[in-house]
């Protein structure tokens, strides 16, 4: 709790004149994005390594890897005056398990089995950009509103030609928190290929990292 706090300080200061959360957001850093980013933390299995794309403040990624030390997290963000903040950030913090990468995530060569992303993009572009960084059986878990479900039901025809055969969305925190958070999970195939290659990528994790910290394990083996 004390990490979380300090977290919940720099998004409430340096978080917002770096633009990276709105003014009106700091009322309510607790309820609509602190305790709503940590609760997916218990669809991760212990020592699972993460990486969550278009990470911005770090909303989910910083939060599960405060809550959960023993993840690996990689936060992938494009825009540099986020990463810098990223990586002051955990300066700050003193993280250990994270790891700061600057670019887009159809430009990581990074795997891992499990893939988050919370209001970046729709589910048809998250398939996209997460199922090459997925290991096979590999999940994509995207932090949504309330109009998950039928953003689910709506994203069926690209599931099917992406050949996926589990979908799903986990409603975490509900009569526990005001504000439950839908996670839609997405299955990627064992035997998905990108399209135009022959065979589907599953590379130890490594990329173009602005900035490492702790120890880096075979990201692909977890």
């Amino acid at each position: 709790m004390g990490l979380a706090r300090r977290y919940a300080d720099l998004l409430a200061t340096t978080g917002i004149s770096h633009g990276l959360v709105g003014p009106r957001e700091a009322p309510r850093l607790w309820q609509r994005h602190l305790v709503n980013c940590a609760l997916p933390q218990a669809l991760l299995a212990q020592g699972t390594t993460v990486i969550d794309i278009g990470s911005g403040a770090g909303l989910p990624g910083v939060v599960l890897a405060i809550a959960r030390p023993d993840l690996e997290v990689h936060l992938v963000e494009p825009l540099l005056r986020r990463t810098t903040w990223l990586e002051a950030t955990i300066d700050e913090l003193g993280l250990t398990n994270v790891t700061v990468h600057r670019g887009r995530a159809e430009e990581m060569t990074l795997a891992a089995p499990v893939v988050t992303a919370r209001a970046v993009a729709s589910l048809d572009r998250l398939v996209a950009w997460s199922f090459p960084l997925l290991t096979p059986g590999g999940r994509l878990l995207a932090l949504k509103g309330e109009a998950a479900g039928a953003e689910l039901e709506q994203a069926q025809d690209v599931l099917r030609r992406a050949g996926v055969e589990h979908s799903t969305m986990h409603v975490l925190g509900e009569g526990h928190v005001s504000e439950p958070v839908r996670v839609v999970e997405i299955v990627r195939p064992h035997e998905w290929q990108p399209e135009g290659k022959g065979a589907a990528r599953s590379r130890p994790a490594r990329a173009r990292a602005s900035k490492k910290r702790g120890r880096r394990g075979p990201s692909a083996s977890r």
